[in-house]
């Protein structure tokens, strides 16, 4: 009796020889002849949607073919464009699901900030005028009349409640560049003392001057003009809080990203978490290079490629320990392992041959497409300057010169799905327009770029979930570690205090540096 264990299989089991061995053999060989139809039943897992345009340049299978492909690729194969098919996973519809869920209970705690914090700016600005108005609507003839002085402090309230309108304008009504979980601390602890320091001054008003209806016109003015001195103190302890708070490097970050380990370090200063972790990924969207899923494919499929092809006998039965065929394909994964470093060099080797002489082929045909457009330009100043060419149309005439070996290129280092057609043609017409030089062009092409230099709809994340051991309001320390998710990689941030530095001074004299140089007026005859 023996088990047959294959891992390019979806079972697992014993299976029992009997007398019809050629059947069996023949079953099997019949399962690795027909590998279609399990792709085929593997495929009816993804849902596929017709996208009409702004589709990528190449498609998203392209990767998977590139291997097989030889240099010579394009010359004998025909390419059908116009349209392209995109696949969606089940888990962009449950994130979509969720986005949209998610965006009425953020909306709503938006809008609620918004209305509190204008609802009390309005009352903190409307008051010092009601003190001033109410006696001369309420008590006019009784009040004593205003002198120089009081006039004059009616302009001091004016300009101060002038500027104190301009610093919470450019303080506190700025458009909001993120959703964060929690209330801002100091933001919150601000309004709450703006609320009782209005309705102190209210009530206090209430009381010794409504009430006891006071005559003193200019005791009332003055009252209003120590208000509104009070709120641009206030206003000065929320910019040295909100503002001047955090410019001191204090801790320094470490951010990794889990797929590809690529990291980056900033510098910050007084934080809460859940701040830091804006500030982390505005600085990641503009520093790391886009995640490119493609990349991570080949590592993936070349340990299933080593694992592939191994099989486990076992001659005892069905009731032996099953840990022995373990410890069996671990030794014979550990044996292939010794020589899978010659396959990885050879396979690097050669991808980087190809990315290097599909770089070259695409360096000449950008340059030669140029050269076309230099002369294009030369011919069109000879004619009238009605039918100059737009640089639309003369990036739409040069293009379809470099599309091939541009093709080739972003399929060789997996760039495809990030570079539409659309947007090809639109920083051709755009380098074509500012008169830049071939080199410029392809510097978005031949390497990496920031994640924000590519389409939004590519790269960009609606969903960040913030991950802390500790409360995301308290404050950066030494040695906290929080994890930014999205749907696709996290961002892995460790916080490290930055160290107190002792410098010291030493003096040195002046004189210890001058020296006398003796010469011997004697010489040898």
């Amino acid at each position: 009796m023996s088990a047959t264990m294959d891992t390019e299989s979806t079972y697992s089991g014993y299976s029992h020889y009997s007398g019809h061995s050629k059947k069996a053999h023949r079953q099997g060989r019949d399962r690795h002849k027909s590998p279609r139809s399990k792709d085929g039943s593997r495929s009816e897992k993804s849902v596929t949607i017709q996208a009409p345009p702004a589709e990528p340049l190449l498609g998203n299978d392209a990767s998977r073919t590139e291997e097989g492909q030889d240099d010579n690729w394009g010359e004998t194969t025909t390419a059908i464009t116009g349209t392209s098919e995109h696949s969606i996973s089940q888990e962009d519809i449950a994130r979509i699901s969720k986005d949209l869920e998610d965006s009425v209970g953020l909306d709503c705690k938006r809008y609620l900030g918004l209305t509190v914090a204008a609802v009390l700016g309005l009352l903190v600005f409307l008051t010092p005028v009601a003190f001033i108005l109410l006696p001369q609507i309420l008590w006019r003839d009784a009040l004593e009349p205003c002198g120089t002085v009081c006039e004059g402090l009616f302009i001091s309230v004016a300009f101060k409640l002038l500027i104190l309108l301009i610093g919470t304008w450019a303080l506190f009504f700025r458009q909001p560049k993120a959703d964060i979980p929690r209330v801002f601390v100091f933001r919150a602890l601000l309004l709450v003392l703006i609320f009782l320091f209005v309705f102190s001054y209210w009530l206090f008003y209430g009381v010794r001057i409504l009430d006891s209806k006071d005559t003193n016109y200019q005791g009332i003015v003055q009252y209003a003009v120590s208000l509104v001195d009070a709120l641009l103190f206030i206003h000065y302890l929320a910019i040295v809080l909100l503002e001047l708070r955090q410019l001191q490097p204090v801790f320094a970050v470490k951010v990794v990203r889990s797929t590809d380990g690529e990291s980056r370090y900033y510098s910050l200063g007084h934080l809460s978490i859940q701040r830091a972790a804006l500030v982390v990924l505005e600085n990641y969207y503009r520093d790391f290079t886009v995640y490119n899923p493609s990349l991570l494919t080949a590592s993936k499929s070349r340990a299933a490629k080593h694992m592939a092809g191994l099989k486990v006998y076992n001659v005892d039965g069905p009731g032996n320990n099953v840990s022995g065929q373990s410890r069996a394909m671990i030794a014979a994964a550990a044996r292939r392992r010794d020589s899978s470093h010659n396959e990885l060099y050879y396979e690097e080797a050669d991808h980087e041959r190809r990315v290097r002489k599909r770089r070259a082929r695409l360096v000449v045909a950008v340059e030669e497409a140029f050269t076309h457009i230099k002369r294009l330009q030369a011919e069109e100043e000879q004619k009238a300057p009605g039918e100059m060419m737009d640089p639309r149309e003369a990036a739409q005439a040069i293009f379809p010169s470099m599309a091939r070996a541009l093709q080739k290129y972003l399929r060789t280092t997996r760039q495809q799905q990030y570079h539409s057609m659309e947007s090809i043609l639109q920083h051709l017409a755009f380098c074509i327009t500012n008169n830049m030089t071939p080199k410029a062009f392809l510097e978005r092409y031949l390497s990496a770029g920031p994640t924000l230099q590519y389409d939004r709809d590519r790269w960009f994340s609606k969903q960040w979930t913030l991950v802390s051991e500790e409360a995301v309001t308290s404050g950066l320390q030494d040695g906290v570690v929080f994890v930014l998710k999205c749907l696709d990689f996290s961002l892995v941030v460790n916080v490290k205090k930055i160290p107190f530095i002792k410098l010291s001074e030493e003096f040195i004299d002046p004189k210890s540096h001058k020296f006398v140089l003796r010469l011997q007026s004697e010489t040898s005859v």
